[in-house]
């Protein structure tokens, strides 16, 4: 349950990446990968949010009844669900978001070209398996942290410089 209650936070700070990504572009923005970008963003998260609501669902019916919860076949049917906006669509949406990100980042160079090119081997990874190897799903969390860190480095150096000037 852990887990499940700090989704929120995860999705509020994935959110914010989006939104600092974006800034950093600035003129730069291209409108249709930055509209892909945004809107695949946005479903990855209300995917996340819905897979995490069903999955709090049925833990706290298991609780209450586990018995009639089996039964009545709720649960595989609440699992299979889960499984399905986190492992399929939410990774199909992930790889979306990457393909228009890498294609930005490497349009604009705000970031290293190596780490679009990343991206787009990570994208298409993700498009060709999904559901066949279980920890693939961690190359999406990975790819926002590269990029993430390249973002606070530059910004890092570029305060150092304004602080020896």
């Amino acid at each position: 349950m852990l887990a499940l209650n700090l989704l929120p936070f995860a999705g509020i700070a994935f959110l914010w990446f989006i939104a600092v990504v974006r800034d950093r572009l600035g003129e730069l923005e291209d409108r249709f990968f930055a509209t892909v970008f945004l809107g695949s963003g946005l479903l990855y998260v209300a995917m996340i949010f819905t897979a995490a609501a069903l999955a709090a669902t049925l833990i706290a019916l298991l609780a209450a009844g586990p018995n009639e919860l089996m039964t009545s076949g709720v649960y595989p049917l609440g699992r299979g669900a889960v499984y399905r906006f986190m492992s399929v669509y939410a990774t199909k949406m992930s790889a979306v978001f990457m393909t228009s990100g890498s294609t930005i980042f490497a349009r604009t160079r705000i970031v290293p070209r190596w780490i679009a090119l990343v991206g787009y081997v990570a994208a298409v990874i993700l498009l060709l398996s999904v559901g066949s190897v279980k920890w693939i799903v961690m190359v999406f969390p990975l790819w926002v942290i590269l990029i993430s860190g390249c973002i606070l480095l530059q910004n890092r150096k570029a305060w150092l410089e304004r602080e020896i000037s």
